[in-house]
């Protein structure tokens, strides 16, 4: 099969099923498949069916970007200045931190890198194989040549095969670039083409987008196609995400007030301060130094991927790291109801035909309806027939829950629901259409003719209709008060939430070929009956709508569903009250661009119903037309258009397909709608962690500054409180623990009660600025100059007065250094708890209980102590150990930073508290129902009733 020509043959002289069972003998292969010993026979002889990656080249761009980032170029200069003025040691410190701090940013980001990559663990793609003559789901990096695969709408294509039986729609655009699906079909065999062009074949990495077959595969791993592509084993590197852009930005903004500063500080130094021009540009190399938040990118990319972890332990895997962030500014969620809002366990309730409605009893699986009735037999019939469920294998029901519940109201009605017998007489399927939602296969009958059996949608395969089967069981012609009492049956089960399926039936006339055009085959039909069926609301739906609500997020219901089921779904769970809008499929199709985007704003409760894949795209590109952060949730293959234009596409991942989960930027494993309020939930928690950290690193910039300016300001007069290597091992020693700590900060309360921030609100914002520097700062810097001044004054120094090496002064001043390295420590603990919360007390989420930062807290006294006592570190950063009765001094310095911000916080919030409260539009305002025919210009008042009948 490894060939790129067919050798050419006249058409007529292939048979398919000869060069079948030829590929079959050459794989030692047969239709039952392999069995459980061969395949792990072949799995050895093969190896995984998985592409390889290279990617060790990538890590030095990786270091080399930790080298250059804004903040490290700011260092490369420090160090620069102090070479040219001759402090190599100093100099060769400031490298030092340049390479520790971008060996530690590189490491972080490698193994977030590695973290993201491991969640693909989580959910593998998934394989069905015929193994020991039964079909089993497999690990796809498990399939060898020879296995035989059954594909089905919406899986992604693991191998390279040719096909045995059946007929799908592939797309091949990952190989070929073409985005129009192609048909591949075992009954085709094409001569004398390229080998992409066989329409026996399909490849590794393309999507089957409809139908079903079985084939053979014979090329796995790095043989098949998509493995001979070389650019498909690397990874374009992901866009920087607002947060990392914003993060840049600042970085830039510190650089640039850095070098000023520094710059203007030379100036002011030579002629106040009367220093040489060195000791200048030392000192201009000690700002810089001392300016620079040297942790500001590791901890972002160490807080992202923590959440990430976090998230995937909760059954939400983030795909990208950046996504975290994009999610805490969600103010949109767009969901299907099926799955999402409830569990996917679809239970058939009731049937219905002319005789009348017969209630199912869902409690015992195994009852059959006693009744003759023809009409239900009938029914029974067309639900086991056109379906592609199983509910009698080994490992239970097989299938979509909606085939299983159909297919278990069959065996209710009596219907013989063998998946061999029904594929034995089935020659042809209309896969389901999620434009038409209708379903059609042509099947053998008993006579040896044919029967087209539909199910599908009320409304769609009503008008389809010409007759309905009366009670019995002949067809009679569907006039007008048979179409409304069949439609008064559909509306009456819809109001009562549960999800309504018709079925329906045409005999061919005998010795006809069967017709595969969908619009010719599904004409002229004879209704049968519907059955309906419950989908109950997950566990705790109710809850995370609420917490939605409450943190003024908006919830729309796109749903294929019924009006009436979905706006009774929606009531019950509270995403609406008892009067939404509910924007059918024609109605959607009258509205331009322009009404969608005014019914968007205009009415706050929208379901928009019978809803196609298409019209997901557009609804998220309205949503963001109007600055909106979008997450729309999908499943089937048509849902990845709308999953990518979202800004962030939510896919499940036990009922999605592979293709929605490729689209996706998150994957549900539980598929449910709790989870991604979680995600919303973490998402904010990560970006008010980035704003603490910032908030953090800033206030510690003010008392080095500020010890640098004194100096300069006095002229002399008071000697420096600092040295540059003091303030390098407060910034990278005694700082990174605690700062990194911060990033595990668990939610403080309300933080679900407060509405999304802005798409374009920036990460440093004035307020934050004002509490870094003009309150904790200046705190903290008042503390430790005021230690600094009194160990210098007790020691009898006064202004003017020599502290150089040699005069009695200097022990004095290196111990007066010493406290204010260790004041700035202790305020940086003060710091530390302050900034754990913006609004609430710390008291409301625990003093104690973020078990990192007191684990950092505690390093960072070790580590203090360590600068301090050990002979080595005292020659090298210039301190000296301090007296018992000193060091008491410090001992209230934390509380005192963190009572005073602590009292701060009481303040605001009790302004806040009296202040008038905004007025809010009421989110259950009642809504309007759409009609067909009018514009979103023209919306009505609020109706007060539901829109929803069949048409």
């Amino acid at each position: 099969m490894r060939r790129q020509h067919h050798e050419w043959v006249s058409p007529s002289a292939l048979d398919p099923e000869e060069t079948a069972d030829l590929l079959l003998r050459d794989l030692r292969s047969t239709p039952k498949g392999l069995s459980d010993t061969e395949a792990k026979r072949r799995l050895l002889q093969h190896g995984p069916n998985e592409l390889q990656r290279r990617r060790g080249r990538e890590w030095p761009h990786a270091l080399v970007r930790q080298l250059t980032h804004p903040l490290a170029l700011l260092l490369w200069l420090a160090a620069g200045l102090l070479v040219i003025v001759g402090s190599h040691v100093v100099a060769a410190a400031v490298v030092l931190i340049i390479m520790l701090n971008a060996a530690f940013s590189f490491v972080q980001e490698l193994q977030a890198e590695r973290a993201v990559e491991a969640l693909a663990k989580y959910l593998p793609q998934r394989a069905k194989a015929v193994r020991n003559g039964a079909i089993t789901e497999i690990d796809a990096t498990h399939l060898v040549p020879g296995d035989i695969v059954v594909i089905e709408e919406g899986d992604r294509v693991a191998a390279d095969i040719r096909l045995l039986t059946g007929a799908i729609e592939v797309d091949m655009s990952a190989l070929t670039g073409e985005s129009v699906p192609t048909l591949r079909s075992a009954a085709m065999v094409d001569v004398n083409v390229p080998l992409l062009s066989a329409h026996e074949l399909v490849f590794s990495g393309t999507s089957c987008t409809g139908g079903e077959a079985r084939g053979v595969a014979f090329a796995t791993g790095m043989a098949t196609e998509i493995g001979r592509i070389a650019a498909l084993s690397e990874r374009v590197k992901p866009d920087p995400s607002p947060l990392e852009r914003q993060v840049r930005r600042a970085a830039w903004l510190i650089a640039a007030v850095s070098v000023m500063l520094a710059l203007s500080f030379i100036p002011v130094a030579t002629i106040a301060a009367h220093l040489t021009l060195i000791n200048s540009l030392v000192f201009a190399a000690g700002l810089l130094a001392g300016m620079v938040p040297e942790g500001l990118l590791p901890v972002i990319t160490l807080a992202l991927a923590v959440a990430v972890r976090a998230l995937a332990n909760r059954g939400a895997l983030v795909k990208r790291l950046s996504a975290v962030e994009t999610l805490g500014s969600t103010d949109v969620i767009c969901t299907d109801k099926t799955g999402t809002l409830t569990q996917n366990r679809m239970t058939p309730v009731a049937a219905w035909t002319m005789s009348g409605r017969v209630d199912l009893d869902t409690d015992h699986p195994d009852s059959r309806v006693n009744t003759q009735s023809p009409t239900l037999e009938s029914l029974g019939r067309i639900a086991a027939s056109c379906n592609n469920a199983r509910v009698d294998d080994a490992k239970g029901p097989l299938g979509d829950p909606t085939e299983i519940a159909v297919l278990s109201a069959a065996r209710f009605l009596g219907a013989e629901t063998d998946a061999a017998a029904r594929e034995a007489h089935r020659r042809w399927q209309f896969h389901f259409d999620p434009e038409e939602k209708l379903m059609s296969t042509i099947d053998r009958a008993g006579d040896g003719s044919s029967i087209v059996h539909t199910k599908g949608a009320p409304e769609t395969l009503l008008p389809r209709c010409s007759h309905i089967l009366d009670s019995d069981g002949q067809p009679q012609p569907l006039d007008e008060p048979q179409r409304r009492r069949v439609e008064d049956a559909v509306n009456t089960f819809a109001g009562e939430g549960l999800r309504v399926l018709g079925f329906a039936e045409r005999r061919l006339p005998p010795k006809t070929r069967p017709p595969h055009r969908r619009a010719t085959a599904e004409q002229d039909l004879c209704l049968t009956g519907l059955i309906a069926m419950v989908d109950p609301p997950r566990p705790g739906v109710v809850e995370a709508v609420a917490r939605c609500r409450t943190a003024g997020i908006r919830i729309i219901v796109i749903t294929g569903d019924h009006p009436l089921t979905a706006a009774a779904i929606a009531e019950r769970i509270g995403i609406t009250g008892p009067h939404p809008t509910v924007v059918t499929a024609e109605q959607f199709e009258q509205l331009d661009e322009n009404q969608l985007a005014r019914l968007i704003r205009e009415q706050p409760e929208l379901i928009f119903a019978r809803a196609s894949p298409e019209a997901k795209l557009h609804i998220a590109e309205a949503l963001r037309s109007e600055g909106h952060v979008v997450a729309m949730t999908g499943d089937g293959v048509n849902d990845a258009p709308a999953l990518r234009r979202a800004d962030i596409g939510v896919a499940m991942g036990l009922s999605g397909t592979d293709v929605a989960r490729e689209a996706a930027t998150m994957v549900l494993t539980d598929d449910d709608f709790k989870s991604i309020v979680t995600a919303v939930q973490a998402g904010r928690r990560i970006y008010d962690n980035v704003r603490k950290f910032i908030t953090y690193i800033f206030a510690h910039a003010v008392p080095e500054v500020a010890a640098f300016l004194l100096f300069a300001l006095s002229g002399g007069l008071v000697p420096i409180p600092l040295t540059i290597l003091q303030i390098l091992a407060f910034d990278v020693g005694s700082e990174t623990l605690p700062a990194l700590s911060l990033s595990r900060e668990p939610a403080e309360p309300g933080i679900m009660e407060r509405p999304p921030r802005p798409r374009n609100e920036g990460v440093i914002r004035v307020p934050m600025l004002v509490r870094a520097w003009l309150f904790l700062g200046v705190l903290v810097t008042t503390l430790s100059l005021g230690g600094f001044f009194y160990v210098l004054l007790k020691a009898g120094w006064h202004p003017g007065a020599s502290t150089d090496v040699g005069t009695p002064l200097h022990r004095a001043y290196r111990q007066a250094t010493t406290m204010t390295f260790l004041g700035m420590i202790t305020g940086q603990i003060g710091t530390a708890f302050a900034v754990r919360t913006q609004r609430a007390s710390l008291w409301s989420v625990g003093v104690f209980s973020n078990k990192y930062l007191l684990a950092g807290i505690a390093a960072e006294i070790v580590l203090a102590a360590v600068f301090v006592y050990t002979p080595p570190l005292q020659a090298l950063l210039g301190t000296e150990a301090l007296p018992p009765t000193d060091l008491l001094v410090l001992l209230p310095f934390p509380l005192v930073v963190w009572g005073a911000d602590e009292f701060r916080r009481y303040v605001v919030r009790r302004l806040r508290k009296s202040a008038p409260a905004p007025i809010r539009r009421h989110a259950a305002d009642p809504a309007s129902t759409v009609s067909p025919g009018m514009s979103a210009d023209s919306l009505q008042a609020p109706s007060q009733h539901r829109s929803g009948t069949v048409r």
